[in-house]
């Protein structure tokens, strides 16, 4: 019996090496900046690490569906700058209205996503693409291309800046709730393994006969209402709908899907890894800000994507020696 579980547990960690190694790595950051960094561990600064994170977070979750499937969308980011105006404008009506017209007007989005990739056989990284430029532009259009602040008056500001029940930022809740919810659809649901069936072959999928464009669809307007999620939670928390933000956050969630171990080519993927994924790379710039304030090193806010792009590629190239080295395995 001791042998048998020796085994799988061998097993276990050779087919999860990168899920397992982002674990650890999140783990090992969390300790070495606690034991260098006053202040690091304090309630304030893990609040607002995972306040600020949630809508990266949001994202990569949308992401990692849209990915599992084989696809992508490079359109999330001017999505969620789209829908933080439109939450600002939605504001003086209070959050009931701006939430769910935000992530509407985001599942709008990525229902367009679904149509010219299912329906006009669009690649998914042509029509995403198209997508984007037509939310950024749209963004800057209906905002006169400047910042629209939100109605204070209005309980809106609430989800970006108080507590639920004193305890957490209501953003960070909500995308608890989301995480978990999207783990059981993955999970626990013909519907998640259709969606990973997909990644693995969609040609196959066909064959069996699984309702393939459902599944696609389901992604994409996932990964647009995801999007608007995180809209929502820009405009709250900063207090405007901000039309010129969002750049570089597709890049952000595929990072954060990517590192979490989730495939390019689809077929894997992990809802828990990906949400570690994101808190990973947001800690990478958490700890360089403190590092900042030492004056160990200065780097500006330009690096960060410079930093993002080096680690995604050093991800991706460890993704690739450790699949190739699996299938030599089996």
């Amino acid at each position: 019996m001791l042998d048998t579980d020796a085994f799988d547990l061998r097993k276990y960690l050779r087919n999860n090496t990168q899920t397992t190694a982002v674990w650890v790595a999140l783990f090992a950051l969390i300790a070495f900046g606690t034991l260098r960094y006053d202040g690091f561990a304090s309630e304030y600064n893990m609040v607002s690490f995972l306040n600020y994170n949630a809508m990266f977070i949001v994202i990569s979750l949308g992401m990692c569906f849209v990915i599992m499937t084989g696809g992508i969308d490079l359109s999330v980011g001017s999505v969620a700058a789209f829908t933080s105006v439109v939450a600002a404008y939605l504001s003086p009506h209070g959050i009931q209205v701006a939430l769910p017209g935000a992530v509407l007007a985001g599942m709008a989005f990525g229902a367009i996503n679904a149509f010219t990739i299912i329906a006009m056989r669009i690649p998914p990284f042509i029509a995403t693409l198209v997508t984007m430029l037509a939310a950024k532009g749209g963004a800057l259009i209906i905002s006169g291309a400047e910042t629209i602040g939100v109605d204070w008056g209005s309980n809106f500001t609430k989800l970006g800046m108080e507590k639920a029940f004193g305890v957490l930022p209501w953003a960070i809740v909500i995308v608890a709730v989301v995480t978990v919810i999207l783990w059981f659809v993955l999970e626990r649901t013909s519907l998640g393994r259709t969606v990973l069936a997909i990644g693995g072959s969609e040609d196959a999928s066909a064959l069996m006969g699984l309702p393939i464009n459902k599944a696609k669809a389901f992604v994409y307007i996932l990964s647009g209402g995801c999007a608007g999620l995180a809209g929502v939670f820009l405009a709250s928390g900063f207090g405007a709908g901000q039309p010129l933000e969002g750049i570089g956050w597709e890049l952000s969630a595929i990072a954060a899907v990517v590192v979490g171990g989730t495939l390019l080519t689809g077929g894997m993927g992990s809802i828990t890894a990906t949400v570690i994924g994101a808190l990973l790379l947001g800690l990478v710039f958490n700890i360089l800000n403190f590092e900042n304030g030492r004056g160990t090193i200065s780097l500006s806010a330009y690096w960060q994507m410079v930093i993002r792009g080096g680690f995604l590629f050093v991800v991706i190239l460890f993704q690739t020696r450790v699949t190739a080295r699996n299938q030599k395995v089996r």
